[in-house]
């Protein structure tokens, strides 16, 4: 019986100058989804990517970051489709948004590219705008696009991120597992809590494991202002830059 592999591609730039900065919150998804699969490290190098190749919980899924930057980003995608033979209805795209507000998820079962240099490119090398793409907010800019995709996060920001990843990472298994539909009812209205808001921990910085709008604890389980949730697995450009221009 033919096998059903699901790509999920993780959007942004190779390069240390470029690791945790806002543009590659894609990237630091897939990493958390090899965490979860007990798959970290370095990945395979091939069809312009790094991949990992996960057979988790019973999906089947290729974990693929783009090495071509993020304006070249489509071709990338187009090389593993057609290796893989995996079909668009398959293909999940995971990317920054700063349309979006810090901690937001969004999945869209198609669509333009909204002025994203990344989707523009996979647009324009499928010659279709009909894949799934999970969004994720990271704020909108005080100062230029460029300068504020290529910046890092804030450190409040950071210590949210555990809690960000975790549920990115569990929206992303929604989807391999239930498709964007339902996933989007499940994760589109999901509301970061953490640090800083009520239900943080007695400490005033970001909550602990177990705590209201903390991480999962050792048993799978996130607790939120509306009770507990059990975490699948556990443990846990926007702009108009020239074509290599690491957008």
């Amino acid at each position: 019986m033919t096998r059903l592999v699901k790509l999920v591609v993780g959007l942004g730039n190779p390069g240390n100058q470029y690791a945790e900065t806002r543009h590659n919150i894609g990237w630091m998804v897939l990493d958390r989804l090899a965490d979860r699969a007990g798959r970290s490290g370095r990945g395979r190098q091939r069809d312009a990517s790094s991949t990992v190749e996960l057979r988790y919980k019973g999906l089947d899924l290729i974990l693929a970051k783009p090495q071509t930057f993020m304006n070249d980003s489509g071709i990338a995608v187009r090389k593993l489709l057609a290796k893989d033979r995996v079909p668009l209805a398959d293909l999940l795209v995971v990317t920054d948004d700063f349309a979006l507000p810090f901690g937001k998820l969004r999945f869209r079962e198609s669509g333009s590219h909204g002025g994203h240099n990344g989707l523009r490119s996979i647009v324009d090398e499928l010659s279709s705008e009909k894949f799934s793409r999970l969004r994720i907010g990271i704020g909108e800019p005080g100062r230029g696009a460029i300068d504020h995709v290529l910046s890092r996060f804030q450190a409040d920001e950071m210590a949210c991120m555990p809690v960000l990843l975790d549920a990115a990472a569990e929206a992303v298994e929604a989807w391999a597992r239930d498709g964007t539909s339902k996933a989007a009812n499940r994760f589109n209205s999901f509301e970061l809590q953490c640090g800083g808001s009520e239900g943080a921990g007695s400490s005033g910085g970001a909550p602990g494991p177990g705590e209201p709008g903390g991480p999962a604890g050792d048993d799978g389980v996130r607790r939120t202002k509306t009770g507990w949730r059990r975490i699948l697995g556990g443990d846990p450009e926007r702009g108009r830059g020239h074509d290599r221009e690491p957008r």
